[in-house]
């Protein structure tokens, strides 16, 4: 296995290393307004550039914040669908900058 890009972990403890859009939707799933409220997602580095947490808010919605600061992105959104909040922080994350992570090169044929 490689390095670890960025790694998600929810307030019981648990943690998921390069999480999928699966595992995301899978830890949202499992928060509740007890003593699992929160997932935040952010490199497996010293000192983040940025982050995103997916917060449990009443009548079962979430509240998701999405922050970069190399970008000056500060994001506060509200959503019910858990699907789509992990597949939308799949897409941004994609787009982050991960420091030793290979770019992707396309080749023509």
């Amino acid at each position: 296995m490689g390095d670890h890009y960025y790694g998600a972990d929810s307030e019981n403890g648990d943690r998921i290393d390069d999480p999928s859009e699966d595992a995301l939707f899978m830890m949202i799933s499992d928060l509740n307004d007890s003593d699992n409220t929160f997932v935040v997602v952010q490199p497996a580095e010293d000192d983040p550039v940025w982050f995103a947490s997916v917060a449990v808010l009443d009548e079962g919605s979430y509240e998701i914040v999405r922050r970069d600061t190399t970008r000056n992105e500060h994001e506060v959104t509200r959503a019910t669908s858990i699907n789509g909040i992990a597949r939308d922080l799949t897409i941004w994350m994609a787009a982050r900058d991960f420091p030793g992570r290979p770019t992707r090169q396309v080749s023509e044929f």
